[in-house]
Order: structure tokens, then sequence, then C-alpha cells
């Protein structure tokens, strides 16, 4: 064999080395979302987490949704100021949007916005630039181009390991199921709530087609974990012990497809699946799916903190270890106090 091969050879091993080295290096991200409201006087509080995380070994952070309270109106301050937070950290920031800054913005609370008009302002302003945010950004995968409807589904993919950001709120994922589910509280007309359904079912669809690709991409590159961060609480708050899965999604018909499809592509997947939301605020993490006596054993749930838990999640990411995902809590020394309503 000639030297120049054996060089080849050499050389090719090496890289080969450096790749398996490098894809298995394990990192740390964040979590955070819901925050801040202004009706719980979030506001001051921020700094201070954002310090932590930006003291932190982060490589970059997700936040799961839910800008502003849903008590607020859904003015275009709202998203400026939330681009300055995200851009506030020193790590890059993903953003997936939440339910209440648009599919709730139709609210009289809210100030009687078209909430449609809303989304697609997002699009434009939050997802005009395929780069996410933070003082250092990543290049991002979306699913169309920018400023188009659902530049806001997200992908990227790291040391053998794969995140997903889908625009799946909370409100029912936009759905509306009657009449009396369209006016309450609500300046919408009969006209704007079948808009609504109508965006709802072309939104799932993308949703579960972004879901899908991500998936066999996952595979493809033999990633080891798949992330997929959403807004909305898709019905698993309830007592844990009900097995009834209709009952589980009582007014969560809206995620009905979406969660389908997780749970499929979730058994065909030679690894961990962690579904981190928002929505309902109380840090927790558990197995539910899809019901209390079958679980299904790569799936974890997560649930962030939110308002007025002023706190943030630490994430190890190591695609050797067993689990993939490692969580911890991350609380806020300054922001205790106001934790225990202080």
């Amino acid at each position: 064999m000639s030297s120049r091969i054996l060089l080849s050879i050499g050389l090719y091993a090496a890289t080969l080395g450096l790749a398996t080295a490098a894809r298995s290096e394990p990192f740390s991200i964040g979590l955070w979302g819901d925050m801040p409201y202004a009706k719980a006087d979030d506001a001051p509080h921020i700094p201070a987490l954002i310090a932590d995380m930006n003291a932190s070994d982060i490589a970059f952070s997700i936040y799961d949704g839910d800008i502003k309270d849903g008590s607020s109106k859904c003015t275009d301050a709202v998203y400026t100021d939330a681009i300055a937070m995200f851009n506030s950290l020193r790590a890059p920031v993903i953003y997936v949007p939440g339910d209440n800054e648009w599919t709730d913005c139709h609210r009289t609370n809210n100030g009687g916005y078209d909430n449609l008009e809303r989304l697609d302002h997002i699009r434009k302003t939050m997802f005009a630039m395929p780069e996410s945010f933070g003082q250092s950004k990543l290049a991002l995968e979306h699913q169309a181009a920018p400023g188009e409807a659902f530049s806001e589904n997200t992908r990227y993919e790291k040391a053998g390991a794969m995140f997903v950001g889908l625009n799946v709120p909370g409100s029912n994922n936009n759905k509306v199921s009657d009449e009396a589910d369209c006016t309450k509280k609500s300046a919408r007309t009969p006209d704007q709530c079948t808009a609504d359904n109508v965006e709802f079912a072309q939104r799932d669809a993308a949703n579960i087609t972004w879901l899908k690709d991500s998936f066999a991409k996952a595979k493809a590159n033999g990633d080891k974990g798949i992330m997929v961060v959403v807004q909305g609480d898709m019905g698993f708050d309830i007592p844990e012990t009900e097995d009834d899965s209709e009952a589980r999604l009582a007014g969560k018909d809206g995620y009905a497809a979406f969660l389908d499809v997780l749970m499929l592509e979730t058994r065909d997947f030679d690894g961990q699946v962690a579904l981190i939301h928002g929505d309902t605020h109380f840090f927790k993490i558990d197995k539910p799916l899809p019901d209390a006596t079958h679980m299904l054993a790569n799936f974890t749930r997560v649930q962030t903190f939110g308002s007025p838990n002023v706190h943030w999640l630490h994430v190890t990411v190591d695609a050797n270890s067993r689990n993939v995902f490692t969580f911890s809590p991350m609380i806020v020394a300054a922001n205790v106090a106001k934790s225990l309503g202080e």
C-alpha cells in the first residue's frame, strides 16, 4: 500500500475521530417562558433572571412563549420589548410563540385585535430574519422563508440532539369549538371565528409535517435525542390516574392530531424525546403519555417555570447518556420572595 493511501486513511480516521468527539461533547441549554407578566409585576425581576442565565454555561436558550400576560393589550410595543429582552442574553435565544401574543388577542381585555393579524405581525417582526435572537446568534432552519406563514417553526441540531420549535399555543391551538367559544369575552365576528378554524387546520397540518420531517432528519443523522418545544399545555394537567384519552382531551381537541403523530414518531425513534411547554406555569417533569398505565418510556414532558415564578431550567445535553436530557431547576435567589408571594 502506497504511503499516499496510508496518509489518506490516517487523515480520514483522524477526521472521523475528531467529528465523533465533537458530536458527543456534552453541552448545556436554558429553558424559560411565560414572563414577564404585567399583572404580576414581573418586570423588576427579569434583570436578575437574565443575569443568572448570562452567568451560566448555556450554549443557547429556548423561550417557550407568552411574552405578556393574558389580560393586557397586544400592542406593537409588546413584541419590540420582547426582542429587547431576548437580545439582553449573551447566548442565542430561540423564540417559540405563545397564545397571549396572538391567539388570545381577540379578547376584549387584550384590545379586541384581529388575532390573525397579530400572528402575521409576529411572523414579520419576530421571524423577519433566519437567525435566533441574543447577542450571539444561531443560524436556524425554518419551515418557511422569513416573515412568511410557518416561518416560526424552527429546527437546530447540535452534538447528537435536535431542537424543534413549533407554533402550538394554548387556548386549544386557536381552534374555535362553537359559537359560545367564539364570542366569550371576545370582539370576534362569526366570520373571524371561521377564519380562525381555517388557520388552525392549515397550521396544524404544517406543524405535523415539520414534526415528521424533523424526526426523519434526526434518524438519518443518528441523533440520540429530540427536544420538541411548544407553548400550549395539551391537556396533561388533569389527574394522572385518568386513563380515558377522550377525557384527557376534553376542551383540548385542537391538539389531538398533533399528539397522535408525536406518540407514533416517538415509538419509532431509537432515542429520547422531550416535549417542553409552558402555559400553566408550574414546573414539573413526568411521563404522561399515552396515559397513567401505558407509559411511553422514551417520552418525557417538562413544563417550565412561568409568572409569578421568575426562574429557569438548566438542561445538560449528552447524546451518550442514558436520558440525553438532564433537567435542573435554577431558582434565582433574588426572585425567591416573589415566588412566595411576599
